[in-house]
């Protein structure tokens, strides 16, 4: 921090003709607004990047640097739920990658996911989907279908439908995740695990009790294989599977999966 201090107060002294000392100021700014940002000081964070972003627009940057910062600061915003000025934010980064030549179109997917996310949060399911369904299509023409990230992006899908009461969607959207990351992960990784239990979730939300037992059946057996590095994600699984269960009033076969989850849990 005092070493960033120091490299800011220099880089004042030295900005005010010269352009490419303008950039070291906006990089000294930059670092310090990072450094702020991270001991929790949003304040001053949000002061330092307002002003490397004040003296980027008057010396003419580059679209991409533009872009970095507006998104650095739309991220402290979200991170301290500050939405609607981070959505302003993301959209203008958005807008400054997309309209580079070559387009920096990976940068803008995650800020697309962003924006999705704090959509979601809002409740507004259109605007999320919008975002998502942007997202899934760079992806896919970046790196085609069977990718680790078109694969998340799907899951993504599958929570918001889920979430917003669209079980039968939702539904669509995890196998599409699941077959994705059968192929890239194999059959055996956690996040084949975790999508085969949102499978099984969707499976109860549309009344289906056996597919519900099945897929958490296999989503389980996956995640317990991978213990300790699953541990938190295995109990909360089998917690809810527990849970749903006993709500169809299999309460021995749930009192079975709770001791084995307890001895489970013991060995670690």
């Amino acid at each position: 921090m005092h070493n960033a201090v120091a490299n800011l107060r220099e880089a004042r002294l030295t900005a005010k003709n010269n352009p490419v000392d303008r950039q070291r100021l906006i990089s000294a700014l930059e670092s310090l607004a990072e450094l702020h940002s991270t001991t929790g000081d949003f304040e001053k964070a949000e002061s330092h990047y307002l002003e490397a972003i004040q003296i980027a627009e008057d010396s003419r940057v580059s679209g991409a640097r533009l872009a970095k910062l507006c998104s650095a600061l739309g991220t402290l915003y979200d991170f301290n739920h500050r939405e609607d000025q981070a959505v302003t934010l993301y959209e203008r980064a958005i807008a400054l990658y997309e309209g580079l030549n070559p387009p920096q179109s990976e940068a803008a997917v995650e800020l697309h996911n962003n924006l999705a996310m704090i959509y979601k949060s809002l409740g507004r399911r259109p605007l999320a989907e919008q975002h998502y369904l942007i997202a899934l299509e760079t992806l896919e023409n970046l790196f085609g279908r069977n990718h680790e990230r078109v694969a998340a992006v799907y899951n993504n899908l599958g929570s918001l439908y889920y979430t917003t009461g669209h079980p039968s969607q939702a539904k669509d959207m995890h196998r599409e995740a699941l077959e994705i990351r059968q192929s890239v992960l194999g059959p055996d990784h956690p996040e084949v695990g975790q999508s085969w239990c949102n499978l099984a979730t969707t499976c109860y939300a549309l009344e289906d009790d056996a597919g519900t037992r099945e897929n958490y059946e296999k989503g389980l057996r996956i995640i317990e294989q991978n213990l300790p590095d699953t541990a938190a994600s295995y109990e909360q699984t089998m917690t809810d599977y527990i849970s749903v269960l006993e709500s169809i009033g299999e309460t021995k076969k749930a009192e079975v999966l709770r001791k084995r989850m307890r001895n489970a849990l013991k060995r670690l």
